[in-house]
């Protein structure tokens, strides 16, 4: 979604109505995932493998470990914090990264090594969010279809069929785009929490005393008396928070008040209630511990409660698939990830997008995890390390910004982090025991995203200094080119321009083999700036070079969507209007080849060239006409 097109261009910013809309709308796509969290994160605390025993002590701990757990990491870090580290307006690791190393600085030449330090963390946690792309959807699923289970022993054998069922008719439904489930998003997701509430209500009233958790003196007293097995249990405390980093990223689609709205005066108060509900029926009736979400609730609402579980964390996946995609998107503006094919679903809302190929690979990676670890409490102990990793890179990169670009004190921008590092890395810490269990899942994905990224960006670092060991200045080259006794071919052609400076290599290969020229001739650039929007008045830049010969640059924001053929449709050049149907674009296709020159590792420079060989035509990235396009090769040596 861009800010022309979202809601706060489409309607009053300063009308009630407007302003409740958008907070409901964001309560729906932001707070989906921490917001099913209730289903599992208390039952995994008394997972067998940890010796917690469901005694009154333990419990009240526990609480009283969620409660701070949710104020201090969600409340205070997050939406206090973090969310004021935007790049002009859009959140997220990715977009932190770009504060620090802007796209145009992301070479060695520029960077220091503490600076390309951090782009490597930054691109690491942003990797480590596709494997939670991956879990989310199968443990949030799983863990509301396990439901069924306990309506009767008849669904069991039938749980992960169904669970499957779900995740490909999820899947199936992307391409359509999320704006009809998008409508119900803030509605159903509202209705959840309401009843999370009604919920913990209910069961509160019978054990009031489960109150007094809000106490950090039990989480003192927890860790003296379990000690070791107290740290170890934060690895399942911590799935109560593990939709920070989500709420960071959407925050281009909604702005940082409506956040603050939905979590202040919705899901907080309701995820509180809900915990401290399980909590005290946990006193009341040790037993449940096994499931207490589903026992909270009196047998004839076991049903509706499984429906709406189950749709509730169908829309939380769906919230994390588009944020896969959305990554996935921003990766390739900022050239860390070859062009793919990226469909636009929605005329309205920019943020609805569908990618193929990721949402093909999200399916996949779901349905073998499922049938791989089977249960929730089986995949819970996957859960929680790409996130504890990328929470604890957030808080080292706004650390940097708060001292580089907010200009903080080393007092006041050291104490702050520091506690939150603190916290981040103790969840770390305990979520690392995971590792041997599934953890490894997870960071073997953000390994290999992360192997990918860097492979590209190096990759193109280097094929642009191969490329600039031949370059010929344009205006040089043009002016020779008059000397020469070349056919003029009636026409306009349009070359495709790395640098607005140097010849592309396609027109050199067509003057040096077929000695002929068009009579019209005009550069083009194209510029990513680290902005997430250019302006359409912004957008185009004629410069001329002579009566018949044109620079063209083409200016756009890493969230905007290129587009030659509509963007230079009509466009004045001096005596002639670009006609997009008659003109013809000429565009440099390079050819790889792995060799020893210093840069990578040969298998990295192999993995770059198919890479490349893969990577989505430019005609199709760019929107370019395909019958008025002509690819000259080039044989390059990296």
């Amino acid at each position: 979604m861009t800010h022309s097109d979202s809601p706060e261009n489409t309607a009053s910013p300063h009308s009630p109505s407007y302003k409740y809309l958008l907070a409901l709308t964001a309560l729906g796509v932001v707070y989906g995932d921490i917001g099913t969290s209730p289903l599992y994160a208390l039952k995994e605390a008394f997972h067998p493998g940890h010796h917690m025993e469901p005694n009154t002590d333990t419990i009240l701990g526990l609480l009283s470990l969620i409660f701070w757990s949710l104020m201090i990491v969600i409340s205070l870090k997050y939406l206090i914090f973090i969310l004021r580290a935007d790049n002009k307006g859009e959140g997220g690791i990715l977009a932190l990264t770009s504060l620090i190393a802007p796209k145009h600085l992301r070479t060695k030449a520029a960077l220091s090594k503490s600076t390309g330090f951090l782009v490597l963390l930054g691109l690491f946690g942003t990797a480590l969010l596709f494997g939670d792309g991956m879990i989310t959807p199968a443990i949030s699923i799983l863990s509301a279809v396990e439901g069924l289970g306990l309506i009767t022993p008849v669904f069991i054998p039938y749980i992960i069929p169904i669970t499957i069922g779900i995740l490909i008719a999820l899947f199936s439904i992307q391409k359509k785009g999320t704006g009809t489930v998008g409508k119900i998003f803030g509605p159903v997701t509202l209705l959840w929490f309401i009843v999370l509430a009604v919920l913990g209500i209910y069961n509160i009233i019978q054990m009031p005393s489960v109150l007094v958790a809000l106490n950090p003196y039990y989480i003192y007293s927890f860790f003296v008396t379990n000690t070791w097995h107290a740290f170890v249990v934060l690895g399942s405390v911590f799935l109560v928070v593990t939709g920070g980093e989500a709420l960071y990223s959407d925050l281009g689609h909604f702005g940082r008040k409506p956040i603050q709205q939905a979590w202040f005066f919705v899901a907080l108060p309701c995820l509180v209630l809900n915990y401290f509900g399980q909590g005290a029926l946990l006193i009341r009736l040790p037993a449940a511990f096994e499931n207490p979400f589903y026992l909270m609730a009196p047998d004839w609402a076991l049903y509706p409660l499984v429906i709406l579980a189950s749709l509730a964390t169908t829309i939380a996946s769906q919230a994390l698939i588009t944020g896969v995609f959305s990554i996935t998107m921003q990766a390739v503006q900022n050239g860390y990830v070859p062009r793919i094919q990226i469909s636009h679903t929605s005329r309205k809302e920019y943020g609805q997008i569908y990618i193929k190929s990721m949402n093909r690979l999200l399916m996949l990676g779901c349905i073998a995890l499922v049938l791989t670890f089977k249960s929730s409490s089986n995949l819970a102990a996957a859960y929680g390390l790409a996130v504890t990793t990328t929470m604890v890179i957030t808080t080292i990169l706004f650390y940097v910004v708060a001292r580089t670009h907010w200009k903080w004190s080393f007092l006041s921008a050291g104490s702050l982090c520091l506690i939150f590092l603190v916290i981040d890395l103790a969840f770390w810490g305990a979520n690392l025991l995971k590792i041997i269990d599934g953890g490894w899942f997870p960071l073997l994905i953000g390994i290999f995203g992360f192997t990918l990224m860097t492979t590209w960006a190096t990759g193109k670092r280097l094929l642009a200094l191969r490329l600039q060991e031949k370059i010929i200045p344009l205006e040089q080259y043009l002016e020779n080119l008059e000397s020469k006794n070349l056919h003029k071919v009636d026409g306009l052609a349009v070359y495709l321009n790395r640098n607005a400076t140097d010849v592309p290599y396609s027109l050199v290969h067509t003057v040096d083999h077929f000695r002929t020229v068009h009579s019209r001739l005009v550069f083009l650039t194209i510029v990513t700036q680290g902005v997430f929007k250019v302006p359409q008045t912004e957008r185009v830049k004629v410069e001329k070079m002579s009566s018949k010969n044109y620079r063209v640059t083409l200016t756009y924001g890493y969230l905007d969507r290129p587009n030659i053929g509509r963007d230079l449709e009509n466009l004045n050049l001096g005596d002639c209007i670009l006609d997009i149907s008659k003109s013809s674009f000429i565009i440099s296709k390079e050819n790889l080849f792995a060799t020893d020159y210093p840069g990578m590792a040969i298998w990295r420079e192999k993995l770059f060239a198919i890479m490349s060989r893969n990577e989505l035509p430019a005609t199709d990235y760019f929107h370019i006409p395909k019958e008025r396009v002509i690819e000259i090769g080039v044989q390059i040596e990296i």
